[in-house]
């Protein structure tokens, strides 16, 4: 075990990146066979069993069964009084996988094409390093999540206490972003990640036949100008230096070309960076769907469902996830001007709990997320278990 120091200087970063290249090898085997055998959410069984395997391995006091599949590594170290939380996600996409890799999805219809088998054996690298060379004073909470994509993994593991059991001054998370250079990192200072909402109209009119459309309430017409109408919601109701998207994914109704149907269903999703926005748009779309249906004679039942909070990074923790990626590789691989994503992340519930920081770490060129043909780059496995590494030093260095 390594003496508790701080954690400074081009020889610190040596010491860390050496350590973890001396056993990297074994950790993008791991990745890969994570990506060979995925799992949907809370149905992460076999990769939770080789997290806590391994942590328990290095030392570390593991907690399972958090939120079912959830996982909680603990190592204390020295008698500082600090605590930090570091979490990983571990679950896959209902996705066929098109890669053609010799390691692709063993799980038909299920596949990592959102890089969560990387975030998992990043922590992993990260907390072998640490129990065995690691120079920190305090407590580290390795927190190794099931259910990101649409589960709400992180609001169950808290509402099962995970903050309570497991206190943490602060939590970071970390997401590979593909088309950013690889290895390079984006920190942004406030919003980082938008809201999601699901939305389902449906539209109810009077079906009949197509010759005849003088004796129907035509939902289809309807729903056409509730699409239409929508656009304004941004263009019309939201603040022009604000961001907030509304998009209709999906439109179902009738199933012949001489029918008009009873209804038609309309599914959408709304975005946003900030609360009020968001308020916005929970106002505007309901009562424009019912608007529009009725000046057709039809009528509009919506369904709304509040998803994902916006990531809302805090300050202090930012401007320090920065600090720790700068002085660790170098201003060249800091970007700047990194802008805040459109997607969606349940770290988000975590940032409400306690402060924080979510940092984005380039994939590289390659398909985007959540397409078939996405991999996570094995070669960012390392200095992403390095940049882990530091900051948990940084952040637990003794006073």
């Amino acid at each position: 075990m390594g003496a508790a120091l701080p954690a400074v200087g081009a020889e610190d970063v040596a010491r860390v990146e050496e350590g973890i290249a001396a056993f990297i090898g074994e950790f993008k085997a791991l990745r890969q066979d994570l990506h060979r055998h995925p799992e949907l959410s809370f149905q992460e069984h076999r990769t939770a069993a080789i997290v806590a395997e391994r942590l328990a391995a290095w030392g570390y006091e593991v907690t399972p069964g958090i939120a079912g599949t959830g996982v909680v590594g603990r190592l204390v170290r020295g008698n500082g009084g600090k605590s930090l939380g570091i979490r990983a996600d571990m679950d896959a996409l209902p996705i066929t996988e098109a890669t053609g890799l010799p390691y692709a999805s063993e799980n038909a219809g299920v596949m990592h094409a959102c890089g969560h088998d990387g975030h998992t054996t990043v922590l992993l690298a990260a907390a072998r390093f640490l129990a065995e060379s690691g120079r920190f004073d305090g407590t580290l909470n390795l927190i190794f999540q099931p259910a990101e994509e649409n589960g709400g993994g992180a609001n169950r593991m808290i509402a099962e206490g995970l903050f309570e059991r497991f206190p943490c001054d602060a939590v970071f998370g970390l997401h590979n972003w593909p088309c950013v250079g690889a290895g390079h990192f984006g920190c942004v200072t406030g919003p980082a990640m938008a809201s999601v909402d699901q939305i389902t109209i449906t539209v109810r009119g009077k079906g009949g036949h197509g010759a005849a459309p003088h004796e129907t309430v035509d939902p289809v017409v309807a729903a056409a100008h509730i699409i239409t109408a929508l656009q304004t919601v941004v263009s019309r109701n939201v603040d022009p230096l604000d961001m907030g998207v509304v998009t209709v994914g999906s439109i179902h109704g009738g199933a012949a070309p001489n029918v008009i149907p009873e209804s038609v269903e309309l599914k959408l999703t709304a975005r946003a960076f900030k609360p009020e926005v968001r308020a916005v748009l929970q106002e505007r779309i309901p009562a424009i769907a019912r608007a529009q249906a009725e000046s057709f004679g039809a009528t509009a039942e919506v369904q709304y469902r509040p998803g994902y909070p916006a990531v809302l990074n805090h300050d202090a923790e930012t401007a320090l996830a920065r600090s720790v990626a700068v002085d660790t590789f170098g201003a060249a691989r800091v970007d700047a001007g990194f802008r805040p994503r459109t997607a969606s992340e349940d770290f988000a519930f975590m940032l409400l709990q306690r402060p924080g920081s979510y940092v984005f770490v380039g994939n590289g060129d390659g398909a985007s997320l959540h397409s078939p043909y996405y991999d996570f780059n094995d070669a960012i496995l390392a200095p992403s278990a390095t940049y882990w590494v530091r900051l948990a030093e940084r952040f637990l260095a003794p006073a």
